[in-house]
């Protein structure tokens, strides 16, 4: 049992780093080891990740439980001694049952505010690009790349960080859905998937961290639509180019 739960390498001061703590807590290496081992983890590219200063972590986002963030955020820190604050979905911080432990856990609501606050702090961020469009879209049309919002592109311009495209194969096959329940007409950019499975899958998984952006803009280019829609359009069509090689090279999913 001591390989699965291993000890922590060093003890976290829970009241100098408590989201930080909290986080680590509920993703031990025993959940990560456990996650990693069941879907065969191959994991390349750990060298294009920030070991200080701030960076944007941004990948393709499959299979709706949202189990890929876990696996980013577990690799990050597995090869960094980083954890990331996860943008995530303004849902959850409608009601403080939900966002107090959330906040705790380092997950923070996807503005571009709060992005810049934490990029200026010197911390990485993990951020889904395609947001809950790409997380729910049906299985059908698995890795291929929803349209990319563009906040990321603002956020890396005004901080002067580095962008760092991810490319995540596996989870598509992992979690199938079926279609999407839109809710749009009472919630902003809010749908629902229609799962056909709710105990993941046994595929395999790779996480490939793309070599990083750095984007020669003075902060007030941020402002300056057209480029940044260029900029995001072009990382968009590299993340797909790398996604489709690394599907087209697979021998097999689930064997």
């Amino acid at each position: 049992m001591k390989k699965f739960w291993p000890k922590p390498n060093k003890k976290i001061d829970m009241n100098q780093k408590a989201s930080d703590a909290l986080l680590y807590r509920m993703i031990p290496h025993a959940l990560g080891d456990l996650f990693s081992r069941y879907f065969r983890l191959e994991v390349a590219g750990a060298e294009n990740l920030p070991r200080t200063g701030s960076g944007i972590i941004t990948p393709n986002h499959s299979g709706y439980a949202g189990v890929d963030a876990l696996m980013i955020t577990y690799e990050i820190y597995k090869g960094t001694g980083r954890i990331p604050r996860v943008m995530t979905h303004y849902f959850w911080f409608l009601s403080r049952l939900t966002s107090n432990p959330m906040q705790k856990m380092g997950f923070v609501n996807a503005t571009t505010t709060n992005g810049i606050y934490h990029l200026n702090k010197k911390n990485l961020i993990l951020l889904f690009p395609e947001g809950e469009y790409g997380n729910f879209k049906p299985t059908s049309q698995a890795y291929n790349l929803q349209e990319f919002r563009r906040g990321f592109v603002r956020m890396a311009i005004k901080t002067q960080s580095p962008i760092i495209p991810t490319v995540v194969i596996g989870a598509e096959e992992t979690f199938i859905n079926l279609g999407q329940i839109k809710l749009e007409k009472w919630f902003k950019n809010f749908v629902l998937p229609l799962p056909l499975n709710l105990v993941p899958l046994p595929a395999r998984w790779k996480i490939q961290f793309l070599p990083p952006i750095h984007l020669p803009y003075s902060p007030d280019a941020a402002d300056d639509n057209d480029l940044v829609h260029e900029i995001a359009s072009e990382i968009r069509e590299d993340m797909q180019l790398a996604i489709n090689k690394a599907v087209e090279s697979r021998s097999t999913i689930y064997v």
